[in-house]
């Protein structure tokens, strides 16, 4: 990773540009090509530097709940078990924890009652029915940036 690969990073991290072509915005700025620019993106999330681009939003400012979520889940079947959880558009994060509840996941959507019939369906596929759904009763947003 160069000094160009840590200014795009910089620069996407916490401002992404909202443009209908946002890599030649960012491209402009740092006197590059845009397909420079998707390049450089493409290689830093095939190397596993960026995990995804994305919004984040508050759910309950577009009239969404969520929901912190904690599972009991057998080490063999963890991979299987993170492959259907992530299946649900709902999820946005989604890690392993050394505990007893050793995966971990958030989900939103639009109503309880929605992520109740998520979870049960993904108990369903799963065998893993120790499923805890934690409502989230108070948000707290923090900014992260990590200035490379």
């Amino acid at each position: 990773m160069d000094a160009t690969d840590k200014a795009i990073l910089n620069r996407i991290q916490s401002d992404f540009p909202v443009s209908s072509r946002p890599y030649a915005a960012i491209a402009e700025e740092f006197n590059l090509s845009e397909d420079e620019v998707i390049s450089r993106v493409r290689q830093l999330k095939s190397s596993g530097i960026i995990r995804r681009i994305g919004g984040n939003f508050v759910p309950g400012k577009l009239g969404y709940v969520s929901t912190l979520c904690a599972a009991k889940v057998p080490p063999e079947k963890i991979a299987s078990f993170a492959e259907t959880v992530n299946r649900y558009t709902g999820v946005t994060h989604n890690y392993v924890r050394e505990n007893t509840y050793n995966v971990w996941f958030t989900f939103i959507a639009p109503s309880r009652k929605q992520i109740e019939q998520h979870l049960a369906q993904i108990a369903q596929a799963t065998g893993i029915t120790d499923i805890l759904n934690l409502p989230a009763t108070h948000v707290f947003k923090i900014k992260a940036h990590f200035n490379l």
